[in-house]
This record gives structure tokens, C-alpha cells and sequence, in this order.
């Protein structure tokens, strides 16, 4: 066998393939995002669909928080004083706003995910909302999951707001 190249060249640094694969996964979801609020109103962004569900707005500004969340105070150790409730109370913010919010995050992830060796993730982190230990490994998992989880959400509001 020969020696595989676990390494590709990516904006003048080094970043491990899984790593790569991950933003390009989270890139789709976030452009699936886009498409999804793309043309709405905002009436459309902010309406609730029933009882014990979410607007647009409050949705991706929830799945962004909650990246940032994961990513930075979790997997990098900084700081982002999320306040997780705030995102549930969110109106009014407007389609390119959104949009805005979902590219800087996945600049931010990029970041990130820059300064991670495979090595990294099986560091185990604390998590300060309940003292669960979990791996920087399962935190970046756990975000794919959960945004994938809200797209859904997403695209469930926007046919429920195209068929009201």
C-alpha cells in the first residue's frame, strides 16, 4: 500500500480532509438555509405557525447561536455570552440579515476547524449548562445534527407559510 494523503491544501493552510468534508457539509446546509428564507417577506420570516413552534427568524437565529455554541465555547474555548433564550424572543430580522448571520458562521467554523488536529477531537469538555462531559469530537457532530434537525424545521415553516 502507499502512503495516503490525509492533507489538502486550502487557502494557504493545511487542513485535514474530514475537516474539509465537515465545512463543505455544513456549507450545503447553510445554503440550503438561504434558499429556504430566499424571496420571503417579512411577515413570512416572522410568522408562527402554531402553538409551540418557531418562526424562520427565530430558527436559523437559534441554529446560528447554537453553532457558535458548540464551535466556539465548546470545541474552541471562546466565549460567545450566548444568551440561548434571546434567540426564541427574535423578530424582525430581515433575509439578508439572516443570510449575513449564516455566512459569518461558517467563517467562523472554517476558523475553527483551521485550528483543529484530529488529536483535538477527542479532547473531553465540560459542558457548563449541566457538567456533561462530551468530546470535541461528539460537539461537532452534535452541530451537523442540529442544524440539519432545524433545516428541517425551515423547510416545514416555509410550505406550512406557502399553503396558510
Amino acid at each position: 500500500g502507499g502512503v495516503v494523503n490525509l492533507h489538502k491544501k486550502t487557502g494557504g493552510t493545511l487542513m485535514h480532509q474530514l475537516f474539509k468534508d465537515y465545512s463543505d457539509c455544513l456549507e450545503k446546509l447553510y445554503d440550503d438555509f438561504k434558499k429556504t428564507i430566499d424571496g420571503l417577506p417579512q411577515e413570512a420570516l416572522d410568522w408562527i405557525p402554531g402553538a409551540e413552534m418557531n418562526s424562520l427568524c427565530v430558527i436559523l437565529v437559534h441554529t446560528t447561536g447554537s453553532t457558535r455554541y458548540w464551535m466556539g465555547d465548546i470545541v474552541a474555548n471562546d466565549d460567545s455570552n450566548r444568551d440561548r433564550d434571546a434567540e426564541f424572543r427574535t423578530e424582525g430580522v430581515s433575509v439578508a440579515e439572516l443570510k449575513r448571520r449564516l455566512d459569518n458562521g461558517l467563517a467562523y467554523v472554517k476558523g475553527v476547524l483551521e485550528g483543529l488536529t484530529l488529536e483535538d477531537l477527542e479532547t473531553v469538555c465540560l459542558l457548563p449548562k449541566d457538567g456533561r462531559e462530551v468530546t470535541k469530537g461528539w460537539a461537532i457532530c452534535h452541530v451537523l445534527e442540529h442544524v440539519a434537525n432545524h433545516l428541517g424545521h425551515a423547510h416545514i415553516t416555509r410550505q406550512l407559510w406557502e399553503q396558510r
